[in-house]
């Protein structure tokens, strides 16, 4: 991973990324003039983002950690969560201790900004849902969705068929994602508890307001 710099909490442009996976958005963000930290619990995800960031040239400091309970000795003008992260936390506990973490390393004034997936996304959005990418021959994606145990969870049970010349046939690989989601309130008194002030919450990416058939809310918060 990248090496650790010191990044200066006054600078308007300084950013952190939470679960920021692949690093689109941070190389994104970036290329904008934003002093960049991205940071994600996979180390194959963080390893993707660096060659995406390599490729492009971009100084972007990476960190192997829990969002849930994370400790880079710097602050943040800005701490980004996007694709609805929030809602891969495995229960309220957690949302709690991320956002305690996040206030934590915001400098005065920082803005915390965040994305979820609602209930109403959850119930209906993915009832019976199926996506099927086969544009590629040779890499064949099915992503299939399916009520969770849990009130307003989700299942994706995503499966990635890869040809391999070897064998002449697909290899299946398999990964199963868990997602829940809180009423809006929730996440609104938790940001409270927190510290946070100004919640500002918005849909379609700030463009229009909250319904109750809104997919996915947007969240700004102070500290």
């Amino acid at each position: 991973m990248a090496s650790f710099v010191k990044t200066n909490s006054s600078d308007k442009k300084s950013l952190l990324d939470l679960a920021g996976g692949s690093g689109r958005l941070a190389c994104l963000l970036a290329k904008n003039g934003y002093q960049v930290s991205l940071l994600d619990i996979s180390s194959q995800m963080l390893s993707i983002a660096e060659e995406h960031a390599d490729e492009q040239n971009l100084k972007i400091n990476f960190y192997q950690d829990d969002m849930t309970d994370f400790f880079l000795n710097e602050s943040f003008q800005t701490i980004t969560c996007f694709a609805d992260s929030i809602n891969y936390l495995p229960d309220k506990v957690s949302v709690k201790k991320t956002f305690a973490r996040v206030f934590d390393h915001l400098a005065a004034k920082g803005k915390f900004l965040f994305d979820i997936v609602t209930s109403h996304q959850i119930n209906v959005g993915y009832r019976n849902f199926m996506y099927n990418n086969d544009d590629d021959p040779e890499k064949i994606f099915v992503w299939s969705s399916f009520p969770g145990e849990e009130k307003n969870s989700v299942d994706h049970d995503l499966k990635f068929f890869i040809y391999d010349k070897k064998l002449d046939a697909f290899r299946l690989y398999r990964e199963v994602h868990h997602q829940i989601s809180y009423p809006i309130e929730f996440y609104q008194r938790t940001l409270l508890e927190a510290g946070f002030k100004n919640i500002k919450i918005s849909a379609d990416f700030g463009r229009s307001k909250v319904k109750t058939n809104t997919d996915r809310v947007f969240f700004i918060a102070e500290k």
